[in-house]
């Protein structure tokens, strides 16, 4: 029994795909040092980063960051999820949008949107 166990263990390995090789296709980090920065990739499977965060009243009572950015991957579907948000003293603010034909459960997009 063991060996037959063994025998399909190695079967299902051996039929599996090779793993895809995913390469960066993009790369940007910018930062002024001040409170400013811009930091971004894209990568050969369609996952996409950027983020761009700014101090807002810079050395005042009320200084704060405040953050946007957008996130996309493609899904094991096919389908391309993105998220938008924007952060700041308001908190998280998430926007999530499906590309054609997807179908995300409600309860995961609320629990994303917070």
């Amino acid at each position: 029994m063991k060996l037959l166990l063994a025998l399909c263990l190695v079967g299902i390995v051996a039929t599996a795909p090779p793993p895809r090789e995913v390469q960066i296709l993009k790369y940007e980090n910018v930062n002024s040092g001040r409170g400013s920065y811009k930091f971004g990739f894209g990568q050969s499977d369609g996952t996409r980063f950027e983020q761009e965060g700014a101090l807002k009243n810079e050395g005042q009572e009320h200084e704060s960051l405040s953050v946007r950015g957008q996130f996309s991957w493609v899904g094991p579907d096919g389908v391309t999820y993105t998220v938008t948000y924007v952060a700041d003293e308001d908190g998280y603010q998430p926007e999530i949008e499906q590309g054609p034909g997807g179908a995300l459960p409600s309860s995961i997009l609320s629990s994303l949107a917070g």
